[in-house]
């Protein structure tokens, strides 16, 4: 008679996290009392790894040794899939975790106009930072809190396109001639 081991609650926690992080290319931070914000991000040995600062998305409030609520959806249903407690390790450029990350994390970049030279840019004036899971989780399927999670955005000058004036389409379209009778 074989008997197989039950892989323990945490090992699935943590397979749920990685599987959702490899698969979704967004997840959302929130620091204590902050706010969710949208970051891109990639997966690398065990931690969730995001740049930047210096030309890329903002990392205003993280940096070294802070601690964060990390949220991912699931790809195909875009629903809160899994959250976790991290905490932020800065990478020193040029290091050998730092260059494993951005190796990366250039991948996932692919719509960046110096492509080429994106790693010399993030070394000189971008962060490089590791989101490192800290315990289990906080929410996955079957623990997910019954709030809508629902939030106000953010305050910006940024708009959305205004109607288009009604006479543009005639301008653009030109006036149709009227054939004689």
């Amino acid at each position: 008679m074989s008997m197989t081991a039950e892989p323990s609650a945490e090992l699935l926690d943590r397979a749920l996290i990685e599987e959702a992080a490899k698969k979704s290319g967004l997840l959302w931070v929130r620091r204590d009392g902050g706010r969710d914000r949208a970051l891109w991000h990639a997966w690398v040995e065990d931690a969730v790894v995001i740049v930047g600062d210096g030309g890329e998305q903002p990392l205003d409030g993280l940096g070294e040794d802070v601690d964060l609520v990390v949220t991912l959806r699931s790809r195909d249903k875009w629903g809160r899939l899994v959250a976790f407690r991290a905490r932020t390790e800065l990478l020193a450029p040029r290091s050998e975790a730092w260059q494993a990350a951005v190796d990366e994390l250039k991948g996932k970049r692919l719509n960046a106009l110096d492509h080429d030279s994106v790693e010399e840019r993030w070394a000189e004036g971008s962060r490089v930072l590791r989101l490192v899971p800290q315990g289990p989780s906080v929410e996955h399927p079957g623990a997910m809190p019954d709030s809508a999670h629902t939030a106000a955005p953010v305050p910006t000058a940024a708009t959305t396109r205004r109607a288009i004036p009604a006479a543009l389409p005639k301008l653009l379209l030109g006036r149709r001639r009227r054939r004689p009778a």
